[in-house]
């Protein structure tokens, strides 16, 4: 289960890239309740997704060259300028160096060598998220990809992460854990073998109390289905969805309930 009490490895933000912030913003307030905060003047039109008055994700422009509206997931690093380059050294790729954001934190963005993006935050005055794992807040983070034991030992080299296979219906679901902590306790997300017609990425699942009633309100405010609400055994009810700009995301009611 997802906290905020963050260690090397766990996820610990999250943002959206989007062509229209303003856009995106007025759906995901629609589709989960969020509130938008301006980072201010100097962030570049980067911001906060509040929930209650806590942060639960972020949002801002696209800024790389050729990049797609996505979701991107963030994980704690006590060092972004060692995990960049480990991230180098086991063949995968730094799409944007090490950087400091104001007094924040350090930061770098990163491609896995099977081609999935995701980032790296080292903390100084923003920790983190300020909640996860309630009602409309990030609950797992999901990588797909072509190969999943290449893509679990070159995340281990880089966080340390246990992992424990299950088996699920057609597949085997790999369950990731940080380094620390109990196992099951630090479970925070999991890899999954790529589908067809699906790129390599990480999809973020949010927490919800009713995964059909969340599909509808995604659908009124101009999102799409990819996949429709279904249960899955001891896990929950989940969908996968995409705003109005595309950006993949998922749901779930967990079974039993998390918080």
């Amino acid at each position: 289960m997802l906290s905020t009490d963050f260690v090397t490895g766990a996820p610990n933000w999250l943002d959206l890239g989007s062509p229209d912030t303003a856009a995106s913003a007025n759906f995901y307030g629609g589709v989960f309740g969020w509130d938008f905060q301006s980072a201010g003047p100097d962030a570049g039109g980067y911001g906060f997704f509040q929930k209650d008055g806590k942060t639960v994700a972020a949002l801002g422009p696209l800024t790389e060259e050729g990049a797609s509206p996505a979701w991107t997931v963030y994980f704690q690093t006590p060092d972004a300028d060692a995990t960049a380059k480990a991230v180098e050294q086991a063949g995968g790729t730094v799409r944007v160096e090490p950087f400091d954001v104001m007094e924040a934190g350090r930061m770098a963005c990163l491609t896995d060598p099977g081609g999935a993006e995701f980032s790296v935050w080292q903390p100084a005055a923003t920790k983190g998220l300020e909640a996860t794992s309630e009602d409309n807040t990030l609950l797992w983070a999901e990588l797909h990809v072509g190969d999943v034991p290449a893509a679990l030992s070159f995340y281990r080299s880089l966080f340390g992460w246990r992992s424990q296979e299950m088996e699920s219906p057609g597949m085997t679901y790999t369950v990731l854990s940080t380094a620390e902590g109990d196992q099951q306790n630090t479970s925070f997300g999991g890899l999954a073998p790529l589908q067809e017609s699906m790129e390599p990425r990480w999809i973020p699942y949010f927490s919800v109390a009713d995964a059909d009633a969340t599909v509808g309100r995604a659908q009124e405010n101009g999102g799409s289905v990819i996949m429709p609400a279904a249960d899955v055994p001891d896990v929950g009810r989940i969908a996968w969805l995409a705003d109005p700009h595309g950006a993949p995301f998922a749901i779930l009611k967990p079974d039993p309930r998390m918080a």
